[in-house]
């Protein structure tokens, strides 16, 4: 008679510790299966000049940063400064991923809040998103000079993020 609550009893305290262990992780610190692996190919318009399409084949050799937002991403608008700040430390081009956007939104949220992008591309179906593995935006990826993703960040960036994470990386990637 015993044994039939014990069962039970185990199998629910084993639940809670999974539940307890669930909930005191970082939803930011979800890993991402790209990291490590070539960042997928794409060639579509850029934001402020239709007619020109990039492809991330053309930043290879090169350290890059590549950010998705969207004009309607309130966090986007919160990690703008850190994004500035970025762009004037020149440690690397970074490459905007308007993503499900309105064109036109995009382009005055640019002209109001200072535009941090060597360029941005406009991914209007998400697909690159998507292909990324983009979870919500805003999400900044780390790109080596082999087109290998070496970072993943999830939410907005921070002074502190770039100070510890970003600037080291790029500066390590760099050397190599």
């Amino acid at each position: 008679m015993k044994m039939k609550f014990l069962i039970p009893f185990i199998v629910f305290v084993g639940l809670v510790g999974f539940l307890a262990v669930g909930l005191n992780r970082d939803p930011r610190h979800i890993p991402s299966p790209l990291v490590g692996k070539p960042a997928p190919m794409f060639n579509i318009a850029q934001l402020t000049e239709q007619d020109k399409n990039f492809s991330p084949e053309s930043m290879k050799g090169q350290v890059w940063v590549m950010n998705v937002w969207a004009s309607w991403c309130v966090a986007c608008r919160e990690e703008h400064p850190a994004l500035v700040e970025f762009h004037a430390s020149k440690a690397a081009p970074l490459i905007g991923l308007d993503y499900k956007d309105v064109r036109t939104d995009a382009l005055m949220m640019l002209a109001r809040e200072g535009n941090p992008y060597e360029l941005s591309v406009f991914d209007i179906s998400g697909r690159v998103g998507i292909d990324y593995g983009v979870y919500g935006v805003p999400e900044t990826f780390v790109i080596d000079k082999k087109g290998v993703i070496r970072y993943k960040h999830i939410g907005p960036l921070s002074r502190e993020a770039l100070v510890k994470k970003i600037y080291p990386l790029i500066e390590e990637l760099n050397k190599s």
